[in-house]
């Protein structure tokens, strides 16, 4: 069967009719660019800021056509919200809660850790939406890319899980996704029902990447509204069960992606990833500083690289310098969480997708990633959450 066309795809959306049943999808301009890769389509359909939720059947509509479609296997569909277009300037409403509350002037709490409470939304803000199943949702975070942030979000899940944790990994990063590969998983995930997707699974975690979605080589060319309306599909339209934590492995930098994540998901807490040298501790300080503009709470520091451990005579180099992550940690007044030797083992397990933690449980590194995830755990489940000290600007 020849492959499926852009045209082919605007030809069905074109029988999707738009909001208030007028006209249709593709003559209103609702359609942004169609990327079809391994016969899924994937796509974002503009809407009014103000009427996002309540026009969510309009996106199951648009991806029942196209997966009708003769050779499309699936879709990606998501909504991006045109402030422009709003009829007016009022916030979006509440999420929809799954009770059966009358609503009586009341913030609705988000959960915490292993499902308990942290209490009302503060400053009259409504509370995030969380993850049905999911406990606490841990953030592993960068302010640059290099610093070996996706090698220690994946041993540090790995290291929840070894000490007696349900523990699942969402890779938030569209752009250069590196879960699939660290955990040695290929194939396509399967959809449950026609809309939640189940996710892949390897060494006990569950995993969810858009690395899953498209083959490996693919260059993700979306802009920053589509990236955010696939980070949320990815995290509350995938079955991911009962977990005591999810660990997002972010993308590099202080962009959309990690606004998307820090004002619209329930985080628990952050755990920022550096090297020790000034240049790597430099943009760590802006991650910081991001989650801290936007109240999520630091839960410490790692730093990565801290030492080199020469494989034949087991000599210790201080190549990027040493102790930097942990004096920031201290000057910040944050945990300091580790530190995390550069090693031939480490790089070796990464690149076979065999990560140390499950292939050496007994290594010293391995403990070292345990001792992290322990110390993170400690703090959800004492509920010991440092408030984020309010940042003015002049």
């Amino acid at each position: 069967m020849p492959d499926v066309t852009k045209d082919q795809v605007l030809a069905a959306l074109a029988k999707v009719r738009g909001p208030d049943l007028e006209g249709d999808l593709v003559s209103r301009g609702m359609v942004s660019d169609i990327f079809i890769s391994d016969a899924k389509a994937y796509f974002s359909i503009t809407v009014p800021a103000d009427r996002a939720r309540e026009l969510e059947p309009l996106r199951l509509a648009a991806e029942k056509a196209v997966t009708a479609v003769p050779g499309i296997k699936g879709a990606l569909v998501t909504l991006t919200a045109d402030h422009k277009a709003s009829s007016s300037p009022r916030p979006a409403p509440a999420p929809a809660s799954h009770g059966h509350g009358h609503g009586h002037g009341h913030a609705p709490a988000s959960a915490g850790p292993a499902g308990q409470p942290r209490g009302p939304a503060q400053g009259g803000v409504a509370a995030k939406a969380g993850v049905p199943g999911v406990g606490a949702i841990v953030a592993v975070a960068s302010g640059k890319g290099g610093v070996g942030k996706s090698t220690t979000a994946v041993n540090f899940a790995l290291g929840l899980q070894a000490n007696g944790l349900r523990v699942g990994i969402l890779d938030a990063d569209i752009y250069g996704p590196s879960v699939p590969r660290l955990l040695k998983i290929s194939g396509r995930p399967e959809q449950i029902d026609g809309r939640l997707i189940k996710p892949m699974e390897n060494y006990g975690l569950k995993a969810m990447s858009m690395g899953f979605l498209v083959d490996e080589e693919t260059a993700m060319i979306w802009r920053g509204p589509m990236v955010q309306s696939a980070l949320l599909q990815m995290l509350r339209e995938v079955a991911w069960g009962e977990l005591d934590v999810l660990v997002v492995d972010m993308p590099p930098g202080t962009g959309d992606a990690q606004l998307t994540m820090a004002q619209q998901v329930p985080l628990a807490g952050a755990v920022i990833v550096s090297t020790p040298q000034d240049l790597a501790l430099i943009d760590a300080r802006k991650a910081v500083t991001m989650f801290r503009k936007v109240e999520i709470p630091l839960l410490g520091i790692v730093e990565n690289m801290s030492y080199f451990l020469a494989p034949d005579t087991g000599k210790r180099y201080d190549i990027f310098g040493h102790g930097g992550a942990r004096a920031e940690a201290e000057r910040i007044g944050v945990p300091f969480l580790g530190e995390v030797p550069l090693t031939m083992d480490i790089r070796e397990r990464s690149d076979l997708g065999t990560p140390i933690v499950h292939a050496e449980p007994q290594s010293e590194i391995a403990g070292i990633y345990r001792d992290i995830a322990a110390s993170v755990w400690a703090q959800l489940s004492q509920g010991n959450r440092r408030k984020a000290p309010s940042i003015v600007f002049d």
